[in-house]
């Protein structure tokens, strides 16, 4: 509606000579001002030789005139249902334009929610284009922590808002393989014994095993000349490839970290298309950096590095002193990969906030090997986790791992509901952590609080869940007494304000998709939620006696779908009951 409405005026202003101008259709704070407020009138008035108000008096009369918006356009130029889409249009201020949709135009918006069920809110922005999005990468030998879960919320959702536009989405992960620290654990697991990962039964037991080799051989490394050497030689031994027991203990603690990592994603909720390993990238990207220099890179005292100043940004080193590629030259040979094997439209990449800088030279470089490198790489950010209260700060230490966050939450909803089954903690507790994620806007530091973000009142990711449980036990409950929905609205029915916020969910999604940012997604569920909640508690929803109670009933099972299709696009799973 908000394009068809922006259409429309920019006909109106070519058809009075006006030259197209930027102007802005927003929905009013206040639902009471209409449903779009336009300041077109005033952006364009000075072309227009006239002041703001006298220009909106004029586009008020055509829009008046219109018959796309009266409902009985002819020529099928956007609105050929035969329905009234504007009840009212006004001037307000200095020259704005308010909009008030008709009856008509919500009772088809209902309409269309039971039409497209699941399906509803979705677009065709991104048709035809095949978006890659890579996330939650680990760092194998290391927990999957805190900053992981905050990166899988995040990518997660952007995924799905991609899909939900239409694009051909494909998820992947780029585990850290290969470095110094792994080579600290490889040696300090086979100092201890690679056979005594047998003994564990538990993929949990064989972790922590496995991050008591990596805090151990870190500490030895620190300490002594002779581990140093040993370690940088078990290294060089996985990033080869070389046949011994060094490759034999690193695959074995591979594997167990791979599949811990699936598990624990899997339980978040995301799957992977594909893994990209570091030490794929590694040499794909050493080979990419050694055929540019000297036409991109720079040797400098035995190393080859990008003069970033050139760029108005800083220097890195691509290929260190030693001939082994770094991050940096890592990261080239990764969008090598990405390209070649995917051929994305649009790559989109979630990293913490603090990577800006470093991906800024890293895109750089790779957009003079590559212009699509560059223009069809999108960097997207997250920023920190921290936690309120004494106790949930207690429990989870400095950076807590993902397990021991996900089990606090899961005994913290085993706190306020002890009936519920263990997937359902699960389930409710995974809801809050990613909507306190979600609900901020992205690079922006987070404080955890369990008190509001587990309550089933305010802004939370359970109190969605619980308004989703809601709508359904409405339902039942009306079936049981042999009410249905009907979704023909009756006369004399009151437009709500529940209906105002319906229409809006393709709208939302696809300006989240625009922007790449699921906060607008989730603050709009938190409102619908609030409208729809207060409508519960003023009206009699179930009366066998009311005409207007199977109307009701429709608004109701329209809320639980929007809701339900809005918590998928942010990755969370809604149960039928609570």
């Amino acid at each position: 509606m908000k394009e068809f409405l922006r259409s429309t005026i920019t006909d109106i202003l070519s058809e009075l000579g006006i030259e197209p101008v930027d102007f802005s259709i927003e929905h009013p704070h206040e639902l009471a001002h209409g449903d779009y407020a336009c300041n077109v009138a005033m952006v364009a008035a000075q072309k227009a030789g006239t002041n703001p108000r006298e220009l909106a008096s004029i586009i008020l009369e055509k829009l008046e005139q219109d018959s796309r918006l009266r409902g009985n356009d002819s020529g099928g130029n956007g609105n050929d249902s035969g329905h009234v889409l504007i009840e009212k249009i006004e001037i307000a201020g200095p020259g704005f334009i308010n909009i008030t949709l008709s009856p008509q135009f919500f009772n088809q918006s209902i309409k269309t929610i039971f039409k497209d069920k699941d399906d509803y809110g979705t677009s065709n922005l991104l048709s035809g284009k095949r978006v890659l999005v890579e996330h939650s990468s680990p760092n194998l030998f290391k927990p999957f922590h805190i900053g992981h879960v905050m990166n899988n919320a995040i990518g997660e959702s952007v995924a799905r808002l991609a899909e939900s536009a239409g694009a051909e989405t494909t998820i992947i992960s780029y585990p850290s393989d290969v470095s110094l620290g792994i080579g600290k654990a490889v040696w300090a697991c086979m100092e201890t014994g690679v056979e005594k990962l047998d003994t564990y039964e538990t993929l949990q037991e064989k972790l922590e095993f496995l991050g008591t080799c990596y805090v151990e051989g870190t500490k030895a490394f620190d300490e002594s000349d002779e581990v140093k050497t040993r370690v940088r030689e078990i290294t060089k031994h996985i990033f080869d490839g070389t046949a011994g027991p060094e490759l034999d203990a690193y695959t074995m603690g591979k594997e167990i970290n791979l599949k811990y990592f699936e598990t624990m994603t899997k339980r978040l909720g995301s799957t992977f298309a594909d893994f990209i390993y570091e030490s794929e990238a590694g040499k794909v990207g050493e080979k990419i950096v050694r055929e540019n220099t000297p036409k991109i890179f720079t040797e400098s005292d035995g190393a080859i590095i990008y003069e970033g100043e050139r760029d108005g940004l800083h220097t890195r080193v691509f290929i260190n002193a030693e001939g082994y590629p770094t991050y940096e030259a890592k990261d080239i040979g990764l969008l090598s990969i990405k390209f070649d094997r995917f051929n994305p439209d649009i790559s989109a990449l979630v990293t913490d906030y603090e990577q800006q800088e470093y991906y800024k030279v890293v895109l750089s470089a790779a957009g003079k090997i590559n212009p699509n490198w560059k223009d069809k790489s999108v960097h997207l950010t997250h920023g920190r986790m921290s936690f309120k209260g004494q106790k949930m700060s207690s429990r989870l230490g400095g950076v807590p791992t993902a397990a021991e966050l996900l089990g606090v939450l899961h005994d913290e909803v085993a706190e306020r509901n002890a009936e519920a089954t263990d997937e359902l903690k699960d389930m409710i507790g995974i809801a809050a952590l990613k909507f306190t994620i979600l609900k901020s806007q992205a690079g922006k530091n987070i404080n955890f609080d369990p008190e509001t973000s587990l309550s089933f009142e305010g802004d939370s990711g359970p109190y969605l869940q619980y308004t989703h449980a809601r709508c359904n036990a409405l339902l039942e409950k009306a079936r049981q007494k042999n009410l249905a929905p009907d979704i023909e609205m009756p006369d004399g029915w009151v437009i709500t304000e529940v209906e105002r916020l319906l229409y809006r969910m393709p709208e939302i999604i696809e300006t989240g998709a625009k922007n790449w940012e699921p906060h607008h997604v989730a603050n709009y569920l938190i409102e619908l939620a609030r409208a729809f909640n207060s409508f519960y508690g003023n009206t009699k929803i179930i009366d066998e006696d009311d005409v207007m109670a199977p109307y009701r009933l429709a608004l109701v099972s329209a809320v639980g779908q929007v809701i339900k299709n809005g918590l998928y696009v942010l990755g969370i799973e809604v149960p039928e009951r609570m």
